[in-house]
């Protein structure tokens, strides 16, 4: 590994009925709340591949002190905070914000990020001022600034399918260039297993019902 930029990730506390919510109804609340844990830990071991320890930033939410964060702290020996109060939209820009130089944000769903395109992804913020990874649902799974801007991240509906379009509004507005590096994909909905399980066996083993 050969970068080292700044890496937040966005994650709440794997609590039974309290995480994947919409997936309670195919694995009960104890298997979506299982997923979730193993979907982090994936996250963490692509992040540590792609950027230094000492660059990443684990953003709690539920319960800051979970057993999962502090192993995973200890692990990795990555630093934990705990996400501030407000939409997704200031708490992005929170973990931005308190980056030194460009940096990534990601959330702790999307399997198909790599190390290779996280790298790219930073380094597509030598040429724009913002990068993004729109996912399939309409969203995005990874956001990038060169410097932040909270007027990036206002009125937005966010868990609508009209994320990434408004988001592309806001960037013209503010003059920014933007690079789309890749497409991704998150787990978010029922029809996503399938693919999860294809796709990463080892994740897939999660997906046992309750």
């Amino acid at each position: 590994m050969s970068a080292d930029f700044p890496l937040a990730i966005l994650a709440k506390a794997p609590i039974p009925g309290e995480t994947k919510t919409r997936l309670i109804p195919v694995l009960g609340a104890e298997g979506a709340a299982r997923l979730h844990a193993a979907l982090l830990c994936h996250t963490l071991e692509v992040a540590i591949n792609a950027t230094a320890a000492h660059q990443i930033t684990l953003w709690t939410a539920l319960d800051h002190s979970h057993p999962l964060f502090l192993e995973l702290a200890d692990r990795y020996d990555i630093e934990l905070r705990a996400q501030p109060e407000g939409d997704l939209g200031d708490r992005m820009h929170r973990a931005l914000s308190t980056m030194k130089g460009s940096g990534l944000l990601i959330g702790s769903d999307c399997p198909a990020l790599t190390p290779t395109l996280l790298a790219e992804c930073h380094d597509a913020l030598e040429e724009a001022e913002v990068v993004l990874l729109p996912a399939e649902d309409g969203g995005y799974g990874l956001v990038g600034v060169r410097h932040p801007d909270a007027r990036l991240f206002q009125d937005i509906a966010w868990g609508t399918a009209e994320v990434m379009a408004t988001t592309r509004q806001r960037i013209e507005a503010l003059g920014w260039r933007l690079s789309c590096p890749a497409r991704v994909w998150d787990v978010d909905r029922p029809q996503d297993l399938q693919r999860l399980a294809l796709g990463f066996p080892r994740l897939g083993r999660c997906l046992k019902v309750e």
